[in-house]
């Protein structure tokens, strides 16, 4: 198990390496300079000596070598510098708004397990039947439907029309914490839709090719209830295929929450990013970029894991 970890965890040293070293290569390449961009203002060129100066203040007139050797140093210190636009540290910023959007992912990947979990284990019990139809329906319409139309559609629906929850914004769980709960609850919920049907489509594909293999058919021979064959023959061999999907979604949703959190207000890293690129601020992107790359990864390494512990005979793959 030890060495296995230690082969992954390598692995994604590297990986994070890679993804650090693009994201600097691809920033230095796109068209412009952002000294310029920074300084220009009502389409006016600015002053040439204010634009030395200020590309002097970044290192931007620095070898490229040498910037991307400061570069790695410097995230090597978990240092991302400072933000070209107001100079505040972009450490700090996403320091504070990167667990609201795990919070918020996390809760998301919590509810779609509880819900789709189990429904796609009913589905594939009852395949064929008026469950299963049901279920397969509602998967396929939850699945189609975009992201941002539910959640505006809940935002009309339950906060204004029926004022049950509010709107939309964010408070600190120190400060309040059955109105933290309220406000995560609604955009967690809108991502959670899709992804409970992902699982439960998962799921019952899943379930239903264990449950043609032969030691469950021996199990079902032998008259055990459905409920034990399940617990003890079914699940856990079903669980890898899960387990994939969910890993997949939740990484994506590090950095696909954009719209989930401009529909309800949420101060998260998504948004963070967006106002970074609309402003042309390069460390910032960089910074953000790297860390939900990095977290992927991370969130990877620990499926890997998980697969370990699911079916001992991954380690020897």
């Amino acid at each position: 198990m030890l060495s296995f970890a230690a082969r992954r965890l390598a692995v994604a040293a590297l990986l994070v390496w890679a993804v650090a070293s693009l994201v600097f290569l691809v920033i230095h390449l796109i068209p412009g300079d952002p000294a310029e961009l920074l300084l220009a203002q009502g389409g006016v060129a600015p002053d040439p000596d204010s634009v030395a100066a200020l590309r002097e203040k970044l290192g931007l007139d620095q070898p490229l070598w040498v910037q991307y050797r400061d570069h790695l140093a410097s995230l090597l210190h978990a240092d991302f510098g400072l933000s070209m636009v107001d100079e505040h540290p972009i450490g700090a910023e996403i320091a504070l708004r990167l667990p609201r959007t795990l919070e918020l992912v996390g809760l998301a990947g919590l509810l779609a397990t509880l819900i789709g979990l189990p429904l796609g284990i009913l589905a594939a019990l009852t395949i064929g039947r008026l469950p299963d139809r049901i279920l397969s329906a509602a998967a396929g319409l939850a699945l189609s439907v975009p992201v941002f139309v539910v959640g505006t559609l809940a935002v009309l629906v339950l906060a204004q029309q029926l004022h049950w929850v509010p709107a939309g914004g964010y408070v600190p769980l120190a400060k309040d914490p059955l109105r933290h709960f309220i406000l995560v609850l609604m955009p967690a919920a809108t991502i959670a839709l899709g992804l409970a049907a992902a699982v439960l489509r998962v799921t019952r594909s899943a379930v239903l090719e264990v449950l043609e293999r032969d030691h469950v058919r021996a199990a079902q021979a032998r008259g055990l209830p459905p409920v034990t064959i399940v617990r003890r023959h079914v699940l856990r061999n079903a669980l890898m295929p899960v387990v994939t999907v969910l890993a997949l979604h939740l990484g994506s949703l590090l950095g696909g929450t954009v719209l989930v959190e401009f529909v309800f207000n949420y101060p998260g890293l998504s948004g963070y990013l967006v106002r970074a690129v609309e402003a042309r601020d390069y460390p910032e992107v960089t910074a953000i970029v790297l860390v939900i790359s990095a977290l992927f990864v991370l969130l990877n390494l620990l499926i890997d894991l998980c697969y370990v512990l699911i079916d001992p005979r991954v380690r020897h793959g």
